[in-house]
């Protein structure tokens, strides 16, 4: 999952990239509003973590900007700001989380992930789509009540298809989800991690739409 981190402290930047990097996610920087308002434009973020204290241009305006659009992208506020009119600030510009600084690696993780469910429509932690269950937050996948041994790569393209069963995802779009600015393509690599997914899932859970993409496909 690629997420969008605004923030304009070098130590805290450098620290929550590393850490949500570990945690599997492809994390993209930027140190400024003017910058994060050109870094969403492309619409590859499935999250923004959102520092409201930046440079250019402040983020509460980057926030209502960003919802005036009608853009409909999860965003967490990460801020010192903590008194209580802050945070109703936040949220009443939009904000779906608020989480006051210093805070825990492992609750900033949780919390992104708690988003997503709620994006997803989901109430429950894990996706399960028939025999197949994928936890986001152990990095767990079973068939069949099997463990199933995936990398990340491997585990973050199985779950941006599991995100929409049936729905059809291009190279390039699965490409977006899974790298971030930083990091090299093979221009293969797409294919190999779809290679490596089916003989350990079965070709049948990763089908090929010819000329679109490749898909989960949707359970009868």
């Amino acid at each position: 999952m690629r997420l969008l981190l605004v923030e304009d402290d070098p130590m805290i930047g450098t620290s929550v990239q590393n850490g949500l990097r570990q945690e599997g996610y492809s994390v993209d920087w930027v140190r400024d509003g003017t910058a994060a308002e050109l870094a969403m434009a492309n619409g590859v973020y499935e999250l923004v973590l959102l520092d409201l204290g930046l440079p250019r241009k402040a983020g509460l305006d980057v926030l209502a900007g960003l919802r005036r659009r009608q853009n409909p992208v999860p965003v967490l506020v990460i801020t010192a700001r903590d008194t209580v009119a802050d945070r109703v600030k936040g949220l009443d510009a939009g904000a779906d989380d608020y989480l006051v600084k210093p805070f825990d690696l492992d609750e900033l993780a949780a919390r992104i992930r708690a988003l997503m469910r709620r994006r997803g429509g989901r109430a429950t932690p894990a996706i399960e789509h028939g025999p197949l269950w994928l936890d986001p937050a152990t990095h767990e996948v079973r068939l069949d009540g099997a463990p199933v041994n995936l990398s990340g790569r491997e585990f973050a393209l199985l779950q941006a298809l599991l995100a929409q069963p049936g729905v059809p995802l291009s190279r390039a779009q699965l490409e977006e989800r899974i790298y971030g600015w930083e990091e090299e393509v093979e221009s293969n690599a797409v294919e190999v991690h779809i290679h490596a997914l089916r003989k350990k899932l079965g070709a049948q859970w990763i089908r090929n739409v010819r000329g679109v993409g490749y898909l989960v496909p949707r359970l009868p």
